[in-house]
């Protein structure tokens, strides 16, 4: 699944902003304070809108004022986010359409719609739409012989209150195989808040297949991948020691007190160190390689400046790993501060952000003319950003 373009209109630093053709392997770079992390805001908020309600997300991010908070300061109008998206490549383009409004902090989704085009003429056709908690939903979507719009059938639901997503609850019903595809999408993409210090923190006994948003469960999903997929556990090890040298193996121990302790073994040392006294950048290469490395691909990443603690010269190689895991299914979305990982970059993947007057623009340096012809001439993204190239966006 791959998302084509994301609009948004009054979500914080963003009044009004459309990021078009969105690759699988995209590259966002900006001043501090310009929205970098209020982007991959956006998926989480929809994650935990789906988990919870739109007013809980809201709250996550925006504190007790929630939507009040959330909401750009100064701007008229709801909160509102778009995305484009295809199931596959062969699946129709396929939009779905949040509306908030609210009033003291609480919001309500005024309209919710998730519509596509399933002849090659003709607008869009609407498989959802809800208004506060009321709505109808397409059941006969499937049946393929269908070539006008009038012969959909339509189930009218209505939502226990009108700030809970109508996708959360039809997504878990076969009959609404369009809500499922965009629920699935939401509820599997990672948001990575990665934390040193939790991820070497010694782990419960427990279960882990995928690594979590911060990381503290490295040791489980470790143990995991040794046990039930050593071919992909041997590969990113071996990936691992190309980058870090002297690491000959990792394990995951289980202690008589019930807990997991990740360790690592050096070549140069008999015992095997505890990932408390790993460097910082042999426990992140080695986490992004377990999530990179996970046999059920998330179909999104966002991750926010990977280079922290890592050395410029393994970065190339970190962004070529992120694109061949593009490449494997999984589009990646990457914010960076380092000229040393931008210069990995080619030129249609990197987009940068600009603030005036309060509010954030998006660019892309594929229609900058004179990035494009520099470009060409065998420059690379990183230098050019250094130089100041990219207006409004100049490196820390």
């Amino acid at each position: 699944m791959k998302i084509e373009s994301l609009r948004l209109k009054n979500f914080r630093a963003f009044r009004d902003v459309e990021m078009r053709d969105i690759p699988n392997f995209a590259v966002i770079v900006g001043a501090n304070g310009t929205g970098k992390s209020t982007l991959f805001n956006v998926f989480g908020f929809l994650r935990d809108a789906m988990t919870g309600n739109v007013n809980s997300a809201l709250q996550k991010l925006g504190g007790s004022r929630g939507f009040d908070e959330v909401k750009s300061r100064g701007a008229e109008g709801n909160i509102e986010i778009e995305i484009k998206f295809r199931e596959n490549a062969s699946s129709p383009l396929a939009t779905y359409f949040l509306s908030l409004d609210g009033k003291n902090g609480i919001a309500k989704v005024e309209r919710e719609v998730l519509k596509y085009r399933r002849g090659s003429k003709g607008q869009p056709w609407h498989f959802l739409d809800f208004s506060n908690g009321d709505g109808t939903a397409v059941i006969n979507e499937v049946e393929t012989d269908i070539k006008q719009e009038s012969l959909l059938k339509r189930e009218r639901q209505q939502l226990k209150s009108p700030d809970i997503l109508a996708i959360k609850g039809l997504a878990q019903f076969e009959k609404f195989p369009a809500v499922k595809a965009l629920g699935n999408l939401i509820e599997n993409w990672h948001v990575s808040d990665f934390h040193i210090n939790r991820a070497r923190s010694e782990q419960e006994s427990g279960y882990a297949e995928h690594l979590s948003s911060e990381g503290e469960n490295l040791a489980l999903v470790t143990q995991y991948l040794y046990n039930n997929h050593r071919v992909v556990f041997d590969t990113l090890l071996k990936k691992l020691a190309e980058r870090v040298p002297g690491i000959t193996k990792v394990e995951a121990k289980p202690t008589e007190e019930g807990k997991i302790l990740l360790k690592f073994q050096d070549q140069e040392f008999t015992d095997p160190f505890l990932a408390r006294f790993v460097s910082d950048g042999t426990i992140k290469m080695f986490a992004y390689l377990v999530l990179l490395y996970d046999p059920k691909p998330h179909p999104l990443l966002c991750v926010e400046e990977p280079e922290n603690q890592l050395y410029p010269a393994l970065l190339t190689e970190l962004a070529e790993e992120f694109r061949s895991y593009s490449r494997r299914g999984g589009q990646v979305l990457v914010s960076t501060h380092s000229p040393d990982f931008l210069n990995a970059a080619a030129l249609d993947e990197v987009f940068w952000l600009v603030k005036e007057k309060g509010y954030t623009s998006i660019k892309r340096a594929s229609e900058d003319e004179q990035i494009r012809a520099y470009m060409q001439d065998g420059d690379k993204m990183g230098y050019l950003w250094k130089q100041g190239f990219f207006e409004g966006a100049h490196p820390a």
